[in-house]
Parts: C-alpha cells; structure tokens; sequence
C-alpha cells in the first residue's frame, strides 16, 4: 500500500509525534498513517534519532530520591498504551486502531448522522477529537471550513475534495484557509480516521443544528 500513498505526514505532526507534544487524537492519527505509509516511518526514525542525540548532549541533571517510584507512578497512571506503529493487522483497520476499538471493523460501534454517513468517536484525552467515518459510495459530507486542524486518514475507499483524492493510506491535513466538500468515490463506501481539536465549521443550516449533538 505505501506505493500508492501521495499524501503524507508534516514535518510539524512527526516532530510533535517524536517529541510526544500531541494531543492523544493526532497522535493515534499519526500511529495509524505510520503503520501504513513506510516513508513517513522512515522520516520519523530520523526525528527520534536527533531527539536522542539533543538527548544526549544534555548534561546531568539533579533528580530526587523518589524520582524512580514517581516515573513508575505516571507509567501506571497513563490512560492508554503507546500505539504500535512497527506491525501491520490482518483486516482494514490498521494496528494501532484495532488496540484502541478492541478488533477491527466488526467491533467499531457506529451511530448514524444522517444520509448514510456514521460515525464512531473514539475514547481520548480532551485537547482533541478522534472519530471513525463512514461515508457511502458517491455521497458527500457537508460543504465545511476549520477553527482549527483537521486530520483525515482513509482507510478504506477514497474521497475528493477541492485539494485532491485521496485514497488509501492518505492523510488530508486541513487548517482555517481549507473550505471543502469531501465526496466519497463511487465504486467502494469510504471510511476515514478524522481527528479534530476545534469544531468544524458548517455552512448550512441543518448540519449546524445538528452539530452540538453529533459533537463534530
């Protein structure tokens, strides 16, 4: 699959993902894209290399008598494991995917929006949003803009917009400049990772209404 991805990861996401500064909805976004795409596992090894290099170039610091027990504390206390982006999975879902929903598509609990469109929110931390979409073949998600970013991996099928396709292994990254209409491409029902850390920004009338209770 990684021969076919054209979309990939920021420099920006990697760094964040390296250094361990994203909100748990990106980080889960990224796992799963590098599971899939080898080039932007590549590129993230050279990140980590230069974090442990800086790492080492560090001089001692001072630590208290407890700092062993207490590393172990927040260890124990952390919400979820790391994802594991080194191993591909049997099925659609990506690995990192099927350990936070427990399996893959079979296991994901949809909800309908409306027009043939479900979704899936994923369990994670409050800075940001981790949903699974699925979006029948040939239908459309509302016309929408940004107040923040928006991270769109496919998973299965592809999707149009006004940037470009986007097919399996792609990951759209989308900011407050993008105003797009994905469309999913006819042939295969179309399903996506989308992670957002502010809500989307609808023009009509109905999907704004609805959008509270959707918690899009």
């Amino acid at each position: 699959m990684t021969d076919t991805i054209k979309h990939h990861l920021s420099d920006k996401l990697l760094m964040g993902y390296s250094a361990g500064t994203l909100p748990e909805a990106f980080s889960l976004a990224v796992a799963a894209h590098i599971s899939m795409c080898d080039e932007c596992r590549a590129r993230l090894a050279s990140f980590d290399a230069v974090g442990g290099a800086l790492m080492e170039d560090c001089g001692d610091a001072d630590l208290s008598d407890t700092a062993f027990e207490d590393t172990l504390a927040l260890i124990d206390a952390a919400d979820t494991p790391a994802p594991d982006t080194t191993q591909t999975a049997a099925g659609t879902l990506p690995r990192p995917l099927q350990d936070y929903i427990g399996g893959d598509l079979d296991a994901v609990k949809w909800k309908s929006v409306g027009m043939g469109v479900k979704q899936a929110i994923l369990p994670t931390s409050r800075e940001a949003t981790a949903r699974l979409l699925y979006i029948p073949a040939g239908a459309a998600v509302p016309d929408h803009g940004h107040r923040g970013t928006e991270l769109t991996l496919v998973l299965q099928g592809a999707f149009a917009d006004e940037v470009d396709r986007f097919g399996p292994g792609d990951i759209e990254i989308a900011d407050e400049d993008l105003d797009h209409t994905p469309v999913a491409e006819v042939g295969a029902d179309c399903i996506c990772l989308a992670v957002t850390d502010a809500p989307l920004r609808f023009r009509g009338f109905l999907p704004r209404i609805a959008q509270p209770f959707l918690r899009i």
